[in-house]
């Protein structure tokens, strides 16, 4: 039988929901089925990297580089500057086996060299030579004039993947504390991390006399129901796309105003309901809040056609129109955190606009804005930008076009690549060298509870928000209408953390420029996740804001609003209540049952979709 590869054989119209579908995310059937198929193959082969997109970021950089004499001169003036501190490091009778000075590019942020032992030769001769390389291809990657911002950021940011192969640190008969763990145990910790690697790959293997810990296995160490997300409460609506589940009050009187949460749908809701000590819903519902999460499907292969406007419509307003149903209340406090949040804020320009009446009449208002972490201004969205051009895009179509979804374990991969020197290559010292394991805790066990994206939607959100930067523009559009931020007059509060590399915090405090709201603006220590979970009582957190005589005063830039924050001790959790309380009712009404359903409990069926 002859095979038909015309284009719409395989690529079908969006509206046809086929699960032959090969469209892009403007929704046209334009790629042939041979392109798509040759690229599907070769993205399984880079792991979903664009051969194309690094073959060009390197050759901008090197024509760039060698029409570049003066930049040529500062990397000879570097090296030769680093040569004259060698015969120091080479030398052991003129150091008297230490460093007697640290290189100008050692970083003491650099964990990978903290171990005492680094600081004694030979070992302080390797570090301080491969931190010094690590300087100039820095230096040389960087300022070259003529090179795109993008292709000198991949080109940055690829050489420091490749040179951390190859950090002494790596290497068990080359680092310092391996070789004196080995000495120490007769050998041991080898034998353990031996254990350790076969066990992470899924194979039995087990060295008499030697106790590997847990094996690590498909079972959660914390679980949903069990363990996290046991805050109590009942599933009061669900649909193809999401279930809502209503927290039972904790406390005899309750604000008028429910709060109604819209987690990321590239993590299971729970991030914001671990153990109950951490948890932000029970923090919340012992304030007295009344609060709606929202849990999204982990998507299958048949769920590719869903892109940003059924996440829309059937998930944000399918929730806030149950919300205002149950709880009979014209006004909803809305929060929303990371890839939600960006969704509320779409959402609220959207109900802010003239055309709401035509797709939004039976929905509650939304009373106040809270964005956790959240992105609404894509120009400098932190290193995850390195992954995103049209040439990178095309091939995560591709690698996606098949199986009609973006796998956790690729999303993880991403992730990990971003932040390779903490979660790969320090694991790997740790655990296969050193042979220790880090005790589990929920946020870890969360961690690897992960999601799936469909097809459409992760295309979409890629090239609307991230590449086109949609939404700060003014482009992005809601069934058909173009919605902007500057629509939105209700109070904002705005959270980002110091340490995120997901959605960087200076990125977040761009909404200042986008909206007129009233925003609170506050940073939080910690990264993505720590930084959100912060709890009181939590040792070491801390929060920054603006003191009370200069929250009139308009930042928009975002170095400025930090020269002028207060530094406080404590979780920012309390800091929001307080802010929470103020813009709800001050008469507390009787707090009522959650009504059953017959929709079963929480944490619901869907946060169990593997």
């Amino acid at each position: 039988m002859k095979t038909d590869y015309s284009p719409t054989s395989l690529c079908q119209k969006p509206q046809e929901k086929s699960d032959q579908l090969c469209y892009l995310s403007d929704g046209k059937a334009e790629v042939h089925p041979l392109d798509m198929l040759l690229q599907n193959n070769l993205a399984k082969l880079t792991g979903g990297l664009s051969p194309a997109s690094m073959a060009l970021a390197w050759m901008d950089w090197g024509m760039h580089i060698a029409m570049s004499p003066g930049k040529q001169i500062e990397l000879a003036n570097l090296l030769q500057k680093q040569m004259s501190s060698w015969p120091q490091l080479m030398v052991p009778a003129l150091t008297n086996g230490q460093a007697k000075e640290k290189s100008a590019s050692s970083a003491p942020s650099d964990s990978r060299f903290s171990y005492a032992g680094w600081a004694n030769w030979p070992f302080n001769a390797m570090s301080q030579s491969f931190l010094q390389g690590q300087e100039l291809l820095q230096v040389a990657t960087t300022g070259v004039r003529g090179v795109s911002a993008h292709h000198e950021n991949v080109v940055n940011f690829m050489s420091r993947q490749l040179l951390d192969v190859v950090s002494p640190s790596n290497f068990p008969m080359l680092n310092p504390e391996v070789i004196a763990s080995t000495q120490e145990t007769g050998g041991k910790n080898l034998m353990t991390g031996a254990t350790h690697w076969m066990q992470d790959r899924g194979l039995e293997f087990n060295i008499p006399g030697v106790d590997a810990g847990e094996h690590k296995t498909e079972q959660l160490s914390y679980q949903p129901g069990r363990d996290v997300a046991v805050t109590e409460g009942k599933v009061v609506f669900r649909n193809h796309l999401i279930e809502l589940i209503q927290y039972a009050p904790q406390t005899a009187k309750v604000y008028a105003e429910p709060v109604m949460i819209v987690p990321s749908w590239i993590m299971k809701y729970y991030i914001l309901d671990l153990s109950p000590h951490n948890s932000l819903v029970h923090f919340l519902v012992s304030q007295g809040h009344t609060v709606f999460m929202i849990s999204w499907k982990n998507p299958g292969k048949e769920d590719r056609h869903l892109g940003m406007q059924d996440y829309l419509d059937s998930g944000l307003f399918a929730a806030l129109e149950e919300v205002g149903k149950t709880t009979q209340h014209k006004v909803v406090h809305t929060v929303g955190y990371c890839l939600g949040g960006t969704l509320l804020a779409i959402a609220a320009a959207a109900l802010a606009s003239e055309h709401a009446k035509e797709y939004a009449r039976d929905l509650p208002a939304v009373q106040t804005v809270t964005l956790l972490a959240s992105q609404t201004d894509f120009t400098e969205p932190g290193e995850l930008g390195l992954f995103i051009d049209e040439s990178q895009i095309a091939m995560l179509d591709a690698q996606m076009w098949e199986q009609g979804y973006l796998t956790g374990e690729q999303m993880t991969g991403s992730f990990q690549l971003l932040n390779s020197r903490d979660l790969i290559w320090s694991k790997i010292m740790r655990e296969y060298q050193l042979g220790t394991r880090s005790s589990p805790n929920d946020l870890m066990s969360w961690n690897a509870d992960t999601t799936r994206m469909p097809y459409r939607m992760h295309s979409e959100y890629l090239k609307h928000l991230f590449l086109h930067n949609d939404l700060a523009e003014g482009r992005y559009e809601v069934h058909g209408h173009a919605v902007a931020l500057n629509n939105i007059h209700v109070p904002m509060y705005v959270i980002g953390t110091a340490r995120d590399h997901v959605s960087p915090w200076r990125s977040v405090y761009k909404i200042h420029v986008l909206t007129d709201a009233p925003i609170d603006f506050v940073l939080a220590s910690g990264g993505h996740n720590a930084g959100i979970v912060s709890e009181p009582g939590h040792a070491h957190r801390t929060y920054q804001h603006l003191p009370a005589d200069q929250r009139a005063v308009s930042f928009q830039q975002a170095d400025d609003w930090l020269a002028a924050a207060t530094t406080e001790t404590g979780s920012w959790w309390t800091h929001w209540q307080v802010w929470l309380a103020s813009h709800s009712s001050t008469t507390r009404s009787k707090a009522r049952v959650v009504a059953d359903k017959g929709l079963g409990v929480a944490p619901g069926s869907y946060v169990f979709a593997k």
